[in-house]
């Protein structure tokens, strides 16, 4: 595990968000936060809110981000900054807090890939950059295994990569050509297909092409967001808005500081094909905050208290005659403690598609992992002491089916 007082005295070193107020905004701060919140925007547009028990899945608006992350988007919401200074200096500090050359807040993690895929095929060459997404005639190839596609490869073809897929590393060797910018590798996937992400990375050294890890959906431990640049990946993305809690539109793109710098160049201000993945000052130090509290946090303790949370909705599923539970993790992403609830279709004569809706319509309202075949929850994503609720609700939906 990565030393966890290193990263504190890391952080101690580093200013909050505290530098970039004024006095003016100070004064004002009080007066504008009190005028937050008292709508009630969902109540007035008919939308209906839930517990989340599956995870940070878009769908479900990702995660809710901490106190401190909201405080800051307020914050910095009333002041004007440079946009490419900001992006340097935030950029800056999580590359020191990351361990890694260099780092840049992107617009989600698809947002990194697509400037990470445009940056190798354009290097620092500003011509190109505006060449893009016609790639004719350039280093546009991208190299990823059959098993890792299945519809995020698109963050690279929308900036006109053409994909070239393998099997093994056979195939790697009959692939890689004088057109080929990079190789991708899918890290949900890493059980999946032939070549495992320490031998992808160690490739790319062999060969000379560029490596990305997207990392999407693999925080927690937090030991990936260190592991990959170490392991020897020169770019590795994540998302904002899931494991980190900052903002759901918000990314990281990590890694070798001359592939982040060409990345950098398909950023706005710049009117290019990465004009539309626009991410603004609000995010971007939303994202540092959330960076920063997730490093600082005790992640012995918070998982403690997930499994605390879960052993309790299963004690209470358990109650209902015919009930079986387990705790597992997951394999693929969102490595976390997550109960696994089955019954007795004799017992009970309902389907976990027909649980699942009753806990989705009940109230509260309840949503759980996204699967007909069983009832799965994570309370990962729970708000401490929802896990009392839930485990009232599901007891009570399994109950009413039971023979």
């Amino acid at each position: 595990m990565i030393n966890r007082r290193s990263l504190l005295k890391k952080l101690s070193a580093v200013p909050l968000l505290g530098t970039f107020t004024t006095p003016l905004l100070a004064e004002s701060h009080g007066e504008y936060l009190s005028t937050v919140g008292k709508r009630d925007l969902f109540k007035e547009l008919g939308l209906r809110t839930f517990i989340n028990c599956a995870g940070p899945f878009t769908s479900m608006t990702g995660c809710l981000m901490p106190e401190e992350v909201l405080d800051t988007i307020k914050v910095s919401g009333r002041q004007y900054v440079d946009l490419d200074e900001l992006q340097d200096r935030v950029g800056e500090r999580i590359s020191q807090l990351l361990d890694c050359e260099a780092a840049v807040v992107s617009s989600g993690c698809f947002g990194a890939m697509t400037i990470a895929v445009a940056g190798t095929i354009s290097g620092m060459d500003k011509q190109i950059v505006d060449l893009l997404p016609d790639t004719t005639g350039l280093k546009n190839e991208v190299i990823l295994q059959e098993s890792h596609v299945g519809g995020y490869e698109r963050a690279l073809t929308n900036v006109g990569a053409k994909l070239v897929t393998v099997r093994n590393k056979s195939d790697v060797k009959k692939a890689v050509n004088e057109k080929s910018c990079m190789m991708w590798f899918l890290n949900k996937h890493n059980q999946k297909g032939e070549i495992n992400h320490q031998e992808w990375a160690t490739l790319g050294q062999k060969y000379n092409i560029p490596t990305l890890n997207d990392c999407a959906s693999d925080i927690p431990p937090v030991d990936n967001l260190f592991k990959f640049t170490r392991m020897g990946f020169d770019m590795v993305t994540f998302s904002g808005g899931k494991g980190l809690r900052g903002p759901q539109s918000a990314g990281l793109l990590i890694g070798k500081k001359k592939y982040i710098e060409a990345a950098k160049l398909h950023t706005p201000p710049r009117t290019n094909i990465g004009r539309a993945l626009k991410v603004n000052k609000e995010e971007i130090l939303g994202m540092l905050v959330a960076l920063e509290l997730y490093l600082s946090r005790d992640h012995q303790k918070e998982w403690k208290m997930w499994e605390d949370q879960i052993a309790y909705i299963g004690e209470a599923a358990s109650e209902v005659k015919g009930v079986t539970t387990e705790v597992f993790l997951p394999e693929i992403a969102n490595e976390v403690p997550t109960l696994r609830i089955d019954w007795d279709p004799a017992l009970i004569k309902a389907t976990p598609t027909e649980i699942r809706e009753q806990l989705r319509l009940g109230h509260p309202s309840i949503l759980t992992w996204p699967t007909d075949e069983t009832l799965q929850i994570a309370t990962w994503m729970m708000e401490p002491g929802q896990e009392f609720a839930v485990a009232r609700r599901v007891r009570q939906v399994l109950s009413e089916y039971a023979q």
